[in-house]
């Protein structure tokens, strides 16, 4: 059996954490008395609001927050660029019928990344999926990188609190709050590919609260212009929020929130082998495109009076996503396509009330949490096709008549009940909790008005959780959980022709260490997730349909890191400088079938990210490299099947080489006396290194990285 942990990776990354948590302990030895008492407990409620490394030390699980200064630094345009930087996530270019901006391609720990349907991924405790039971996928992702303050990934011990998709943890994206005082900024970056066009993202902040503890804020972010693909790489994103909040009392607030998306992309789409060779940036699909729209309404009542705590959010979504892809055809339209197109509506509505309570006692204290969330969501889909065309033949595909060939109608009415008791004895912190989703969902097929058909499912899952902390210190904690996630059958797997498919259902086993003290802060995880069933989507080439099939058992398991450090901590001449890295070791494998013992799909079996921020003065200079290890695209897992590691012609299949790139940036902050105006100039993939991905959906083929960019950032502040 492979050795999960290879030995020397291992001794490393121990040797490491070891060290930075002396340090750190020896700081809080010097600092504090002998018994080493513990901070004050007091009610915590939602451990999603108001993330900050204090609540990293205390959760029971891997978790990283990436806040909205580090963002700027290493000059991130989108979500991607932020999440590359977290331990255990692995995310993808832009590819197949994900290739924009408006899609997000996120997998954590060697589970598929395409669209993101293995985690809960939420905008301020709101689920983005259009459909989070039906259609988890992230194809429109309505959010913008502008209009955040923090990314918090909870990889561990959350699947009581949030679901259904809690496999790959929970993703919440946190946007700026409204401020005490009166504050207004505005930001642009613009990126300059060495290859294609210009992108700008601007974005705009302004807010307060006044003495009477009413207080709004207005909120923008977008993106438009031209990737680096030479044609149909268009984007035009537009992200606006508007935020309230009044405080009733000294214990009692409400707040709403009222949220518009809108993005429009090209999808430049994928190249042959043959293509690729000779021009990785050209396009040969012009008219593929995505469009998504999403709007949606929240209010949350909030009630804390140290002891007792109650929330209740409720909240109604309303989406819309559309793409238009050319398929090819087969037999005797060989060397033809014809253009599709898939609109799809989607409504949802949830309402969640949780209540916790703080029990003292002389020497235990426990928080009792239970909630419940009603969900019910509607879905409304179609597809219609031109007749067949030869490419470049000045056939007007995108005004060609287009009659509908497929027409779905779905829903799901959802419960789920959570329970979880957090008990604080001594410097242990033990928390059990269960949660149970009761779900039903339907699906019409309108498709033949002579032979419509209405497949329903139930599902009942039970999912349990334990999660225990040992407080070493105030800044060191260890960590170890075990729980089980549920994935239900999504709308189109209930359609799938692939049969026997079933709910996903997975354990997840963690061990691990936070600790922050000392100018050092890190993290060391350990993890095993067990699938008795996964489901993969088999992309539809060759002007197939895209379909679902199970994958049997597989298993991933592997090695997270990461670690910071304030050199300035040891030297007053350092003062300024500070280094971080993260090393993530994932081995993810079929259990069974013909690719027993290989590797999934899309993953990188070695991901590791190296930097250094150094500031003096009004100057602040930034180093990042980032490198990851091969990826497999093999086929599917069909009975005889070959694993295949030499390229497939079309380009979708064969060995993706691993790749390293370095990214440099230099601003100056011109201070007060000028609005805070602050103005940078950078380089992303400073040597030009040339890698791709691969797709095997109906948008299959080779797709080249981002080449050298220069960027300019601005940024003013009142």
């Amino acid at each position: 059996m492979p050795i999960p942990f290879p030995p020397r990776r291992l001794a490393l990354a121990l040797a490491m954490l070891t060290l930075a948590a002396h340090s750190q302990a020896q700081t809080a030895a010097d600092a504090t008395p002998a018994d080493n008492t513990l901070g004050a407990i007091s009610v915590v409620g939602d451990w999603l609001e108001n993330p900050n490394e204090e609540k990293v030390l205390e959760h029971g699980g891997a978790r990283t927050i990436i806040e909205r200064s580090s963002f700027q630094d290493t000059g991130a345009t989108n979500v991607r660029d932020v999440l590359r930087r977290v331990p255990g996530v692995q995310v993808q270019e832009s590819n197949g019928t994900g290739g924009s901006d408006v899609s997000l391609n996120v997998g954590v720990r060697g589970l598929t990344s395409r669209l993101s349907p293995r985690s809960t991924i939420l905008m301020d405790g709101i689920p983005l999926a259009v459909a989070p039971y039906g259609q988890p996928q992230l194809s429109m992702a309505p959010v913008s990188l502008g209009n955040l303050s923090a990314v918090d990934v909870v990889r561990g011990a959350g699947s009581v609190r949030y679901g259904p998709q809690n496999v790959g943890g929970i993703i919440n994206f946190v946007t700026r709050a409204i401020p005490r005082d009166f504050t207004a900024d505005a930001t642009v970056e613009t990126d300059m590919y060495s290859h294609g066009g210009v992108k700008t993202s601007p974005s705009a902040f302004i807010g307060g609260t006044n003495e009477r503890g009413l207080g709004g804020a207005l909120l923008y972010s977008g993106t438009h212009g031209n990737g680096f693909r030479e044609s149909n790489d268009r984007v035009d994103i537009d992200d606006v929020m508007l935020k309230g909040t009044y405080r009733i009392g000294a214990d009692d607030s409400v707040s709403a929130a009222l949220h518009h998306y809108e993005g429009r992309a090209g999808m430049p789409g994928g190249l042959t082998a043959r293509q690729y060779s000779e021009d990785p940036f050209q396009s040969t699909r012009p008219y593929d495109n995505f469009t998504g729209r999403r709007t949606d309404a929240s209010f949350r009542y909030n009630h804390d009076d140290g002891i007792n705590k109650f929330e209740l959010l409720t909240y109604y979504t309303d989406s819309f996503r559309g793409s238009s892809i050319e398929t090819e055809g087969t037999g005797a339209n060989a060397g033809k396509r014809r253009l599709t197109f898939n609109p799809r509506n989607y409504h949802t509505f949830a309402i969640e009330p949780r209540y916790s309570r703080l029990f003292r006692g002389a020497d235990v204290t426990q928080e009792i949490s239970v909630g419940y969330r009603y969900l019910k969501e509607a879905s409304d889909e179609r597809a219609s096709r031109t007749a067949f065309y030869v490419p470049d033949s000045g056939f007007d595909a995108p005004n060609a008549p287009n009659p509908q060939y497929q027409y779905r109608t779905g829903g799901t009415t959802a419960h789920a009940v959570y329970i979880d008791d957090t008990i604080n004895v001594g410097n242990w912190t033990i928390t059990p909790g269960l949660r149970y989703e009761f779900i039903d969902s339907f699906l019409n097929d309108k498709s033949n008005p002579a032979a419509r058909t209405h497949t329903s499912i139930k599902s009942e899952e039970p999912l349990p959780s334990l999660s225990v902390v040992y407080h070493v210190s105030e800044q060191w904690s260890v960590f170890a959980n075990a729980g089980q996630s549920f994935g239900p059958l999504q709308y189109f797997q209930i359609a799938s022709t692939t049969n026997g498919l079933h709910p996903e259902k997975a354990t997840t086993y963690e061990v691990g260490t936070h600790f922050n003290g000392g100018g050092w802060k890190g993290e060391l995880t350990l993890f095993n997730i067990d699938f008795d069933d996964e489901l993969q989507l088999r992309g539809g080439t060759n002007g197939g349909s895209d379909a679902w099939t199970n994958l049997g058992a597989t298993r991933h398991r592997g090695l997270e890191t990461g670690l910071s450090y304030d050199l300035g901590e040891l030297s007053a001449a350092l003062s300024g400088l500070s280094l971080y890295g993260t090393y993530t070791y994932t081995q993810a494998t079929y259990k069974a079938g013909v690719f027993e013992g290989r590797d999934l799909p899309f993953y990188s079996r070695n991901v590791a990210s190296l930097g250094a921020r150094y500031t003096r003065n009004q100057w602040t200079f930034n180093v990042d490299t980032f490198l990851q290890s091969k990826q497999r695209s093999p086929g599917a897992p069909d009975p005889g099947a070959r694993y295949q590691t030499e390229e497939s012609a079309n380009g979708a299949y064969g060995d993706i080489p691993g790749y390293g790139t370095v990214h440099v940036r230099a601003a100056y902050d011109f201070g007060k006396q000028m609005h805070n105006l602050n103005i940078a100039l950078g380089v992303k993939n400073l040597f030009d290194k040339r890698y791709f991905t691969r797709s095997t959906d109906n948008n299959a083929g080779k797709y080249v990285g981002m080449p050298r960019t220069v960027y300019l950032q601005a940024s003013l502040a009142y």
